[in-house]
C-alpha cells in the first residue's frame, strides 16, 4: 500500500531519472533473510469519507470519556479552559520559530521564560528549566543530575514515588551503568512514614539521592524535612517528585524544606488527561553555579539588547546537539513547548488566588468524600497521613471487582493497588478534583454502597 501522491507515470519517470528499474529495487541492499514477504494484517485502504467514519465508530467504541472518573495517580482531570486553547491557536505561537535564532522568536522566548518563573515559584527553587518530556523524565533526570554533581553511583527512590517512575529512573540510571543495579527501594510507609534509623543505614557513602514523592503515590503529605536532613548530613541529595501541582497552592513547596532538585508533572495544569498523555515536565533547583552548569535540557534567559531593549536568548542548552556529546547533560532533545505554553496561559489567567481556590475546593471535597466513604460498612481508610486530593480506600472485597462493577454504572472508580503491591488488592487509589460536583461525590458513595451489597 502506498501513501504518495504521485501518478504511476511520475513514479516510472523518477526511477527512470535515477536508474533504478523498479521501487522494490531500492530496497535489494535488504538481506532476505531481514524481508517480511507475508501480508500485514491490515484492512483494506479505504476512501477519506469512508475513513472517517471508520474512526468515529472506533471512537465511540470508548465509553471511557463518558464515564464520571475518579481516576489519579499521575494524571489528573481539572478544568482547562476553552481560553488555553484559542490562544494556543494564535498565529505568533504556532507559527513561532526555533528558539536557537532570538531575533525571530521572542515570543516563544518570553513565553519560555514565564514558563521557568512559574515552576520556580511553584517549587519554591530559583532556577527552572524550559520544562522535560514529563514527569516520570524529569524525576530521571534529577537522579541522573544528582550523580553528576555528587561524583556517587546509587540512588535511593521511596517505594511511595509512582511505580512507572520508578521504572523510568531504573532504565535511565540502569542504563548509564554496567553490573548490578545501582537503584535501591527505600520501605517507606504508603502513609509516608520511614524508619529514620533504616535510612541512616542505607546511605552509604555511594549514594547521591533520595528520590521521594510530594505527595506520594498513594496521596499522603509527609514534611520532608527530617528526610532532607538526613540526607544531606551523608552527602546526598534529595530529589523530590510531584505530580499534583495543585497541591502545591496549599502545602509548602519542596524548597522550604532544602530539597535540592524539585521535579514534577505540568499535565494537570495544561492539558485533559488524554488517555494518558501528552505531559510536562517540571524541573527547579537551587541556585548554585555547579547546578546551572548540569540541569538538563534548555534554559530561558533575560538580557538587554544593544538598544537597551528588554530581550530574551537561551542562556543555557546544555545537550548533546549543543555541545560535544559526552559533555551533555541530556539527550532530550526538546521542551515540551507547546504544553510548557498551555501551562503558562492557565496559571496567568488563574493567578495566586484562582490557584489556591482550585487547590481548597479539590481539598475540601476530598475531606467530604472520605467521611462518606469511611462511615460505610467495610470500607476504610487505612493510613492516617495528611492527604491533598487524592487517598487510598480499602474496600471490603476485590478492588478490581468492585471497580468492574461500578464500571457498569458508568463509574471510573479509582485505580486498583494490587497491580503493584499484593498487601493492596483490597484497595483503591481516588483523586478528586474540583470538577467534581457533591452530587458526583454521592453518586460514587452510593454506587459503593449497592456495590458491597450484591
Amino acid at each position: 500500500m502506498r501513501y504518495l501522491p504521485q501518478t504511476d507515470a511520475e513514479v516510472v519517470a523518477m526511477l527512470a531519472a535515477i536508474g533504478s528499474p523498479s521501487v522494490d529495487s531500492l530496497f535489494d541492499s535488504i538481506p532476505d533473510e531481514a524481508r517480511f514477504e507475508g501480508m500485514l494484517s491490515t484492512p483494506p485502504k479505504l476512501a477519506e469519507s469512508q475513513l472517517m467514519a471508520h474512526l468515529t465508530e472506533l471512537s465511540q467504541r470508548n465509553t471511557g470519556s463518558a464515564a464520571l472518573s475518579f481516576l489519579g495517580a499521575g494524571a489528573y482531570h481539572h478544568h482547562i479552559p476553552p481560553a488555553v486553547d484559542q490562544l494556543l491557536l494564535r498565529s505568533e505561537f504556532y507559527t513561532a520559530y526555533t528558539p536557537y535564532q532570538p531575533e525571530v522568536a521572542q515570543g516563544t522566548l518570553q513565553t519560555i521564560f514565564e514558563f521557568q518563573t512559574i515552576v520556580s515559584e511553584l517549587f519554591g527553587l530559583p532556577l527552572a528549566n524550559a520544562s522535560m518530556y514529563d514527569g516520570a523524565t524529569s524525576v530521571a533526570e534529577g537522579a541522573q543530575m544528582a550523580r553528576r554533581l555528587t561524583k556517587r553511583d546509587r540512588v535511593l527512590v521511596s517505594r511511595c514515588v509512582h511505580p512507572e517512575y520508578i521504572d523510568v529512573i531504573r532504565t535511565y540510571v540502569d542504563g548509564s551503568t554496567s553490573g548490578a543495579s545501582r537503584v535501591t527501594i527505600i520501605d517507606v510507609g504508603p502513609d509516608g512514614s520511614y524508619d529514620a534509623g533504616a535510612l541512616s543505614a542505607a546511605l552509604g557513602p555511594d549514594v547521591a539521592a533520595c528520590v521521594v514523592g510530594y505527595p506520594s503515590f498513594f496521596g499522603s503529605v509527609a514534611p520532608l524535612g527530617p528526610l532532607c536532613q538526613l540526607a544531606h548530613e551523608a552527602g546526598a541529595l534529595v530529589v523530590s517528585s510531584t505530580t499534583e501541582p495543585y497541591a502545591l497552592g496549599l502545602i509548602s513547596p519542596p524548597g522550604a524544606y532544602d530539597v535540592d532538585i524539585a521535579t514534577g508533572e505540568g499535565q494537570p495544569l495544561a492539558s485533559p488527561p488524554n488517555f494518558g498523555g501528552p505531559g510536562v515536565g517540571l524541573f527547579a533547583c537551587r541556585n548554585d553555579r555547579k547546578y546551572l552548569q548540569q540541569l538538563p535540557g534548555r534554559i530561558c534567559g533575560e538580557t538587554l539588547d544593544a538598544k537597551g531593549k528588554r530581550g530574551y536568548v537561551l542562556t543555557l542548552a546544555t545537550r548533546e546537539q549543543h555541545i560535544r556529546r559526552e559533555r551533555a547533560t541530556s539527550n532530550i532533545c526538546t521542551n515540551q513547548g507547546l504544553l510548557a505554553l498551555a501551562l503558562t496561559i492557565r496559571t496567568s489567567l488563574l493567578g495566586k488566588t484562582g490557584f489556591v481556590e482550585v487547590a481548597r475546593q479539590c481539598l475540601a471535597k476530598t475531606r467530604y468524600l472520605m467521611g462518606r466513604l469511611r462511615s460505610l460498612p467495610g470500607f476504610s481508610i487505612p493510613f492516617s497521613a495528611p492527604v491533598f486530593n487524592e487517598f487510598v480506600l480499602r474496600v471490603p472485597s476485590s478492588a478490581e471487582q468492585i471497580a468492574a462493577r461500578l464500571h457498569h454504572d458508568h463509574l471510573v472508580a479509582g485505580l486498583s493497588l494490587g497491580r503493584w503491591q499484593a498487601d493492596l488488592k483490597d484497595c483503591l487509589l481516588i483523586a478528586v478534583t474540583e470538577r467534581h460536583t457533591r452530587q458526583d461525590l454521592d453518586r460514587l458513595v452510593d454506587a459503593f454502597q449497592r456495590a458491597s451489597s450484591e
